[in-house]
């Protein structure tokens, strides 16, 4: 089955003009210098157009070979001078080195320089000069050695282009393989967090059900207003699994919607202070903070349900320091794996070349602390 790239242009035909024109140019000059040659007639010319024209069908390597083999073998054994038909035989070889691989082009070529050689016996037996056994073996040695050379010339090519072309699918794959590890990233902060607050509204209002149903109802409330918001992320996610260039259409969450973040969480029973200001940050860095108070505030919810927890940011002229710790609660803490969020978080710090540090405070808690540079490799 043929692709784009395997099928012919009138680009293909520019290889072999330099050898077209350098056949019909130097035949006549060669003949000069070659008295007992046969003189160069309409069908010699022939054969060299068909010679040097087959290095245009480089899309189809056997019959481009076969055209020049025939051209240049029936242009020996009729006598003619040996002239600049001889040039576009190194040129077919490497051509079929670099179409084929290395065993065929081998069997290809050796058949090729077998029927080249006898052919060059027939000339020099028409020409009377068979008694020269030295010239003819020397005229051999050095076809055989350039011909090698042109076999492996574009085996080189070919292994290089397959080598090229390896690294731009690993290069694909990574790229793939990034972007879906990013899309289940963010599926398990923006899902993975909706539902911790859910489960934790949906528990408050049982809690209080039956003594407070203002406050039941309100906590429902705030689930049906999360769950919304949810199965909103969810949308954009799957719009993103089917379209991939849809997930850019959507602006990243960033730290002017850690209000609303923090009204959530207040919401699942968790206390929460904030100190400092990041101010106007590169969009990955407001991304990347967001994504970090997120998953920790997360952790706050499923393993330190009743902890306070304490948000700072802190800016200088080179990072944006982030930390979150809690005072530990009824869940007993947040644990030091706490699954793939800590992972996620890592992930977040060092895709901007920046660092942190996630683990059980001295005096109690838990406490996630960030650095992330303003000039970081993902901004």
């Amino acid at each position: 089955m043929s692709t784009e790239a395997d099928r012919p242009t009138l680009w293909d035909v520019w290889p072999a003009l330099p050898f077209l024109a350098a056949g019909l140019i130097g035949t006549q000059a060669a003949a000069f210098f070659q008295p007992e040659a046969a003189r160069p007639d309409f069908l010699a010319y022939l054969l060299i157009v068909l010679a040097a024209g087959a290095l245009a069908a480089r899309h189809w390597t056997a019959p481009a070979l076969a055209a020049n083999g025939v051209a240049v073998t029936l242009y020996l054994t009729l006598g003619y001078p040996w002239g600049p038909i001889l040039f576009t035989v190194p040129a077919i070889v490497c051509l079929v080195s670099i179409r084929w691989p290395v065993r065929r082009a081998l069997a290809a070529v050796g058949a090729y320089l077998g029927v080249l050689i006898i052919a060059m016996f027939t000339k020099h037996l028409q020409e009377n000069t068979l008694g020269d056994l030295v010239r003819l073996l020397t005229v051999t040695l050095v076809w055989v050695l350039i011909l090698a050379a042109a076999l492996v010339l574009g085996t080189a090519i070919r292994m290089r282009r397959a080598a090229r072309a390896d690294v731009r699918v690993a290069q694909a794959r990574r790229v793939v393989s990034e972007e879906r590890l990013r899309m289940a990233q963010d599926l398990h902060d923006s899902i993975g967090h909706g539902l911790a607050v859910i489960a934790m509204q949906a528990g408050v209002a049982l809690h209080v059900l039956e003594r407070s149903p203002g406050e039941a109802r309100a906590a429902m409330e705030a689930v049906r207003a999360t769950s919304r918001e949810s199965l909103e992320n969810l949308r954009f996610a799957l719009e993103a699994l089917r379209s991939p260039g849809a997930a850019e259409l959507r602006p990243a969450p960033g730290l002017a919607d850690l209000p609303r973040l923090i009204d959530r969480v207040l919401a699942g029973g968790v206390e929460i202070t904030l100190d400092g200001a990041a101010g106007e940050l590169p969009q990955p860095v407001d991304a990347a903070a967001y994504r970090i108070v997120q998953e920790a505030l997360t952790n706050v919810l499923r393993h330190a349900l009743g902890a306070t927890a304490h948000i700072s940011l802190t800016r200088t002229a080179a990072e944006l320091l982030v930390e979150v710790t809690d005072t530990g609660g009824a869940g007993g803490g947040v644990p030091a794996g706490a699954g793939t969020g800590i992972r996620g978080m890592h992930a977040q710090a060092g895709a901007l070349g920046g660092t942190l540090s996630a683990g059980p405070r001295a005096g109690g808690g838990f406490a996630v602390a960030a650095r992330l540079p303003l000039d970081g490799e993902g901004v």
